[in-house]
């Protein structure tokens, strides 16, 4: 009976099967950029994404969407007047709707960033009313959050957050909390794991570091 020739199997495979790992970990990093891109991508289109934040599920669009913020607002039950926060995932997102106070306090500022404390500042005049609500201010902050952080990244700008939830009820702090709480509302939930604070983010007064909430 003639030899067979078996093929041999390629250097990288056989590191991977040998480690007993390395292949499910490139499929888990594969899911992951996938599940990153579809979320942009919602985000670029206009639609409404579950995402998680430092303590909870947050719930985004595009700040400057005025018809997709609207449509937030009317999935959570929540007026126009209050104002929502504003994430970056650096201060050169979060720039353009807010102005700086003086030097001094807008080094304190920036010091607690990244990080999960929300900020106060002055809006611009252009920045738009369904965001900023009845103030003149507009509550904002650099998330520490790597997958957020990485949202506002792979989409090209900042992302409006407030806790995925319905108006007064419980936040999520799943995706099966966020699909429970809010179902077909959503365009996609971008999963990942919060960042284990117990409550959201605090916020404070730009202006004097009064703290808020």
């Amino acid at each position: 009976m003639p030899a067979v020739s078996w093929p041999r199997m390629p250097a990288s495979s056989a590191a991977a099967r040998a480690d007993g790992g390395s292949g499910a970990g490139v499929g888990r990093l594969a899911a992951a950029r996938h599940r990153l891109a579809l979320a942009a991508h919602w985000i670029a289109r206009g639609g409404l994404v579950a995402y998680p934040t430092e303590a909870v599920y947050g719930l985004g669009c595009d700040p400057r969407d005025g018809v997709a913020v609207r449509r937030l607002l009317a999935l959570k039950g929540r007026s126009e007047d209050k104002g929502l926060i504003v994430i970056g995932a650096d201060w050169a997102q979060i720039e353009p709707f807010v102005l700086n106070l003086d030097p001094e306090r807008m080094a304190a500022i920036r010091s607690t960033w990244p990080g999960p404390v929300t900020w106060l500042l002055p809006a611009r005049r252009e920045t738009p009313r369904w965001i900023t609500g009845d103030h003149a201010t507009l509550a904002v902050r650099v998330t520490a959050h790597p997958l957020a952080a990485a949202l506002c990244r792979r989409w090209g700008g900042p992302l409006v957050s407030t806790s995925a939830n319905r108006a007064a009820r419980v936040p999520a702090r799943s995706a099966l909390d966020v699909r429970r709480a809010l179902g077909s509302g959503l365009d996609y939930v971008f999963t990942g794991s919060c960042g284990g604070g117990a409550r959201p983010s605090s916020i404070r007064d730009g202006a004097t570091g009064a703290v808020l909430r």
